[in-house]
C-alpha cells in the first residue's frame, strides 16, 4: 500500500517529506507495490532539483546577490555566517575574490551549487 498520495514537489517541505520518503522504499522490487511510489518519487525529487538548480548564467557575486534579495538577506546575514563584514564587503564589491570557505558557507546558506561560484570573474 502507498503511504501518500504525491504530487508536484513546489517547496522545501514537500522535498523534504519526498526524499525521507524514497530512502525507506528505494530498495523496493518490482513485486512489490512500492516500486511504483519509489519510481514516481525519483522523478519528482528530480524535477525539483533540476528546477532548483536551474541558475543562469551569472558572474558568482551577481548570483550571491540575486539569492540573498530572494532569502530577504543583507550583507550583514553573510557578514555573520562568513564572520568577517569588511571581506564579505569587498566580495559583494568585487574588490576581493571568494575564498573557498565563502564558496561553502554560502552555496549551503544561499542554496547554490558550489561549482557555480567557482566560476571566473573581474575583479574591480
Amino acid at each position: 500500500m502507498i503511504a501518500a498520495q504525491w504530487f508536484l514537489i513546489e517547496n522545501d517541505k514537500d522535498y523534504q517529506k519526498a526524499i525521507k520518503r524514497f530512502e525507506e522504499v528505494k530498495d523496493a522490487s518490482k513485486a512489490t507495490p512500492y516500486h511504483k511510489e519509489k519510481l514516481l518519487l525519483a522523478f519528482l525529487i528530480n524535477q525539483y532539483e533540476e528546477k532548483l538548480w536551474d541558475i543562469p548564467e551569472l558572474d558568482p557575486v551577481e548570483l550571491i546577490k540575486i539569492r540573498m534579495e530572494d532569502f530577504g538577506y543583507k550583507p550583514a546575514d553573510l557578514a555573520n555566517e562568513y564572520g568577517d563584514k569588511g571581506t564579505v564587503s569587498k566580495v559583494l564589491n568585487y574588490k576581493q575574490p571568494l575564498s573557498l570557505n565563502m564558496i561553502r558557507l554560502f552555496s549551503k546558506m544561499l542554496k547554490l551549487p558550489a561549482d557555480a561560484l567557482t566560476k571566473e570573474y573581474q575583479l574591480s
